[in-house]
């Protein structure tokens, strides 16, 4: 008798980071080892299956996010954390560079109760650090519904060249 074995599932957990433009935010992520998918979207508002000229308005409650899929296995939350308070001024409320907006406020979604702890101490360490000239207003909170962005913004980068917004 023969037996096979199958490889281990990758275990897998996801979060969403608002970092201003979502477009230089899932470009960042993607460049990290151990995240398996970045995914444009919107979360943290009131409207359902939302598009991006509704979120655009400011009136739906949305800020543009990134769903990041990743192998914690490769990449730590704490690692990912750490990338994302360097990718943008988590002191500006509603603002990244030229974009302005609650959409484009600096927010992080979690899945899990220990991301959430987590993201919190991220926050304070950072916070603590002094890098930052003001006190940091990223939003921390339980993820809700997740609604993927419409095609043209995935991977735009990659799709249409340049590299950045202001991340």
């Amino acid at each position: 008798m023969t037996t096979t074995t199958q490889p281990a599932a990758t275990v897998t957990e996801r979060v969403l980071f608002g970092a201003g433009c979502f477009w230089g935010v899932e470009a960042a992520f993607r460049r990290i080892p151990g995240v398996l998918d970045a995914v444009c979207g919107y979360a943290g508002g009131h409207v359902d299956h939302p598009t991006y000229r509704q979120v655009c308005t400011d009136t739906t409650g949305h800020a543009e996010v990134v769903e990041v899929v990743f192998d914690p296995t490769v990449v730590s939350f704490d690692q990912l954390l750490d990338a994302f308070f360097q990718m943008h001024n988590p002191t500006t409320r509603n603002r990244q560079g030229p974009d302005v907006g609650s959409q484009y406020r600096s927010a992080i979604y979690t899945t899990t109760e220990a991301q959430l702890a987590q993201a919190h101490a991220s926050k304070a360490k950072w916070e603590a650090s002094g890098r930052f000239r003001g006190p940091i207003v990223t939003e921390i909170a339980p993820a809700g519904p997740f609604w993927k962005a419409e095609e043209y913004h995935q991977r735009y980068f990659e799709k249409h060249g340049g590299g950045s917004c202001h991340v």
